[in-house]
């Protein structure tokens, strides 16, 4: 039995896989990003090692220092589950009760203070930060908190530490002030732009406050400061920046009228059921009769927007009497309706239209085979079930030897589960029982560009683009994107693989893969411009969510490290 829209999941997937395996061997170009590829679900960072800091407080000076001691913490307190921390980077410590009123520290009017000699300053400024730090440690936040600030009211210029460990205080407040963390740590960052902990802690009360985008720079600059080396910071790094981009594209489809894919995608959603006839009209046809042979024939031609507009409009008739005739007919306009619903990422719309059809004709096989797909959505493929996946693709080419997506899918099945040698084969089978049809090649190609066999995997490519070349249009772009990636992954010919996507735009202006592997390209050549114009466009195209969120995810952290280049130009030269 067929498998439904699975050529359009491959096509999609094959594309976004191979782009994002790219990315993963070009991670500092991104944030030290890899992609997942799972049905273009959002990327995943992924770090080499960890090195949480010891301490939440710094000693002032002794913050860059590499016998830097660590603070000590009680045994009995270490594990206990009312003692954990609120600032990520800080010891294990419980927070202040409200009531908690400390006592105050003799202090001076500013005349005093005023009349008193730098250097005397700059002790007293000491002493009431060390103070500050065993109040902290005594978990006693606010009196700490006043401490730091007597600190700052005392010295002549205020260190940097100062700032960052009255921070570290209101983010131990209860509830925690957050606002105020930002505004110290602020202050910290214009004495000392390095300064790691002010940034990261800064970045935490920033996603705290919903900021995220700033949280996003803030964990980006960090991350890049340690070296990239930090784990805690790679995850706040991932977790920021997948739910900005999520809440990003939740938004930008929420404010999008629905519209159809690229035409390529559609092409091969239908294509990958076995091919409908024309619907058969009684002798004397209503106008919605006509109306739906008409948006059969402009499906055929691969019309495909006049082909959705014709059938809503069967289905809604202008005139009494002139509905669709019968509920065979009836039942056909609203699988062709459902479906494009599908594509336009209405899967709850999809399935009423295609309950209804199934009410009128419970015997459509062919609405019954959309209606599962609904349902399973690929199911063995997203829960990596190919084992199972592959014996219901060989039962479908036995039923039916001549259409082709069945046995494509059956090589991919047989591939996802590790055997390997055995899709190799039945690709090899298909591309000579199919010889005048692109797809076998192509996907060939991506499963050899998988393996790192460029040159074949080229070869293939090659194939595909000649044989859509020979076809009537729309042509299928993917092979032109996909020989545009294998060049660059090979041979690093950015300029040959920049003119393979423009041309699949040329003729695809909607094609998602090519915009997306653009601005792989762009940002692995560091035209950071050229990357995010890509990545800004595929926004305003893509409808499907996980791909748009993916879309946003390269974007917020593309122009983080552009805002990191910026104001930490001497960094730089590692990116070269």
């Amino acid at each position: 039995m067929s498998s439904g829209p699975s050529s359009t999941t491959s096509a999609s997937d094959g594309i976004v896989s191979n782009v994002q395996k790219f990315v993963s061997e070009h991670r500092k170009l991104v944030i030290g990003v890899t992609a997942a590829a799972v049905a273009t679900a959002v990327a995943v960072v992924l770090f080499t090692s960890t090195n949480t800091p010891a301490s939440d407080l710094e000693r002032g000076e002794e913050k860059h220092s590499s016998k830097k001691k660590k603070i000590k913490s009680s045994k009995n307190k270490k594990n206990s589950p009312d003692t954990l921390p609120l600032d990520p980077n800080g010891p294990i410590l419980e927070e202040i009760t409200k009531d908690e009123t400390p006592a105050s520290p003799p202090n001076l009017t500013d005349n005093e203070i005023k009349g008193l000699s730098v250097p005397e300053r700059a002790k007293r400024a000491a002493a009431l930060k060390t103070k500050g730090n065993s109040a902290y440690q005594q978990r006693q936040f606010s009196k700490a908190a006043l401490l730091y600030t007597q600190a700052i009211e005392m010295a002549v210029t205020p260190e940097a530490v100062f700032y960052a460990n009255r921070a570290a205080c209101y983010v131990n407040f209860s509830p925690p002030q957050y606002e105020r963390v930002v505004a110290d740590c602020d202050e910290a960052l214009k004495l000392d732009r390095t300064y790691i902990k002010a940034l990261n802690r800064r970045a935490t009360a920033l996603e705290a406050l919903g900021r995220l985008e700033e949280a996003v720079r803030d964990f980006v600059a960090t991350s890049f400061l340690e070296g990239m080396s930090n784990q805690t910071t790679a995850e706040s790094v991932d977790r920021t920046l997948r739910k900005l981009s999520e809440e990003k594209a939740v938004e930008t489809l929420a404010n999008r009228e629905p519209r159809l894919p690229a035409d390529s995608l559609i092409a091969a959603y239908f294509s990958s059921y076995r091919p409908r006839p024309l619907p058969v009209l009684p002798d004397q046809p209503t106008i919605a009769d006509k109306q739906l042979l008409l948006a059969a024939e402009a499906l055929q031609a691969k019309d495909y927007k006049h082909a959705g507009v014709l059938v809503n409009e069967s289905l809604v008739p202008l005139e009494p009497g002139q509905g669709l005739s019968s509920p065979v007919l009836e039942a056909e306009a609203l699988t062709l309706s459902g479906s494009f619903k599908y594509l336009m990422q209405d899967p709850v719309g999809a399935k009423e239209q295609f309950t209804k059809a199934l009410e009128l004709n419970p015997r459509s096989i062919h609405t019954w085979l959309k209606m599962a797909n609904i349902h399973l959505d690929q199911i063995y493929f997203v829960m990596n079930e190919f084992v199972k996946a592959a014996e219901d693709y060989a039962t479908s080419t036995e039923l039916d030897k001549n259409f082709v997506f069945s046995h494509i899918q059956l090589a991919v099945a047989h591939y996802k589960s590790g055997s390997i040698q055995k899709s190799m084969v039945e690709f090899r089978r298909i591309m000579k029982e199919f010889p005048r049809h692109s797809e076998p090649p192509n996907y060939y190609g991506e499963i050899l560009l998988d393996q790192e066999r460029y040159q074949e995997a080229i070869e293939k490519f090659e194939k595909a683009i000649e044989l859509e070349k020979n076809k009537p249009p729309p042509m299928n772009v993917l092979p032109l994107v996909n020989k545009s990636l294998a060049l660059f992954q090979w041979k690093k010919d950015g300029t040959s693989a920049e003119q393979f996507c423009l041309e699949a735009l040329d003729i695809d202006p909607l094609c998602e893969a090519a915009f997306a592997t653009l601005g792989q390209i762009y940002l692995a050549q560091q035209q950071f411009d050229k990357a995010l114009d890509k990545f800004k466009e595929l926004t305003t195209i893509s409808s499907n969510a996980p791909q748009l969120s993916l879309t946003y995810y390269h974007i917020y952290s593309t122009e983080a490290q552009v805002h990191f280049l910026k104001n930490y130009p001497s960094h730089a030269p590692r990116f070269t």
